[in-house]
């Protein structure tokens, strides 16, 4: 039997607002939707797009198939834009920065060879990817940690 995808999605929503101890009108307000929206996906009556769905996923820290099980991820169409992140200019040369110099170390150390076979560009090309990611959600939970009201 397929599931409903409202209903799942919403089921998923519910368990992570319990998991992070959050109200639908925080979630509102943190993906800047109005809380009758929460609502209506909360109760079945509507499906959230896929960019609401992202930016739920982003809020709880998670992959949006945590949230949409039906989302499917394909590597060509890898998402690079984090504006719901709200890293500043500044942030993200930082975590440019940061990121060349953790794959120049890598590369010179011949840390990227499997068996002793160098990786093929594809393949560095996803760690490269994965450790964007890794960056950027440490950078933000660190944005929320140490200055919880600022960046609310």
């Amino acid at each position: 039997m397929i599931e409903d995808p409202k209903v799942v999605i919403a089921e998923n929503i519910k368990k992570y607002l319990e998991q992070h101890n959050m109200t639908q009108k925080t979630l509102a307000e943190k993906i800047n939707i109005k809380p009758s929206t929460v609502s209506d996906y909360l109760n079945y009556r509507s499906k959230p797009s896929h960019g609401i769905i992202q930016k739920i996923a982003d809020v709880f820290g998670v992959h949006k198939s945590d949230i949409d099980t039906t989302y499917k991820d394909d590597t060509q169409g890898i998402n690079t834009s984090y504006s719901s992140f709200g890293l500043t200019s500044k942030e993200e040369r930082d975590i440019a920065a940061d990121l060349e110099r953790m794959i120049g170390e890598l590369e010179t150390n011949e840390a990227l060879a499997f068996h002793g076979e160098p990786m093929d560009d594809e393949t560095k090309e996803l760690m490269k990817i994965s450790l964007e990611n890794s960056l950027r959600i440490a950078k933000q939970m660190a944005k929320q940690k140490f200055n919880p009201n600022k960046n609310k």
